[in-house]
């Protein structure tokens, strides 16, 4: 194994370990979503703080779970076309749609989102409700750590597809 093939276990290794771990926030914001609707209905209680903290529960489960969703190949994909296909032509189009749509839209996504979540961290962003989570920057973090765990991914998707395309 070369240094190269080293690094992209070491991501692969990455992105499975923030994802399985990640996915275990689904339960906590089941349980933390049952909290709120009994507080709120059965008690007439209600905090604005934990109503936040689904929102972020949220967020980072669909972000950060991303990398990892596409990874185990369990991605929303239009299968009409690819289910039928030769491993070979299936490699040509995850690599042509990681080259073509995936990497290009990741970069966008950090260019376009450097700034804004420059300045949530300059001003340390808090919420704007009254006692909501002061957070607010971390969670606009997500919006890089996102595109920034697609392209580890992307960069393992190209190098399988390629070893593909070379050995048949």
């Amino acid at each position: 194994m070369n240094q190269g093939e080293a690094r992209q276990g070491f991501i692969a290794r990455g992105i499975a370990l923030v994802g399985s771990s990640i996915s275990w926030l689904t339960l906590l914001m089941v349980l933390v979503t049952f909290t709120v609707v009994i507080c709120r209905y059965v008690f007439n209680l209600g905090w604005i703080w934990l109503q936040d903290s689904i929102v972020y529960l949220h967020a980072c489960v669909f972000m950060l779970a991303a990398a990892w969703t596409l990874q185990r190949d369990e991605h929303v994909r239009v299968d009409i076309f690819y289910r039928d296909r030769t491993p070979r032509q299936k490699a040509l189009v995850n690599a042509l749609g990681t080259l073509f749509f995936l990497v290009p839209f990741c970069i966008f996504l950090i260019w376009s989102s450097w700034n804004y979540v420059a300045v949530a961290w300059a001003i340390r962003e808090g919420s704007r409700e009254a006692n909501g989570l002061p957070w607010v920057y971390l969670l606009k973090t997500l919006i890089i750590l996102m595109p920034a765990l697609l392209l580890g991914q992307a960069m393992i998707i190209l190098r399988d597809s390629w070893r593909c395309l070379r050995s048949q």
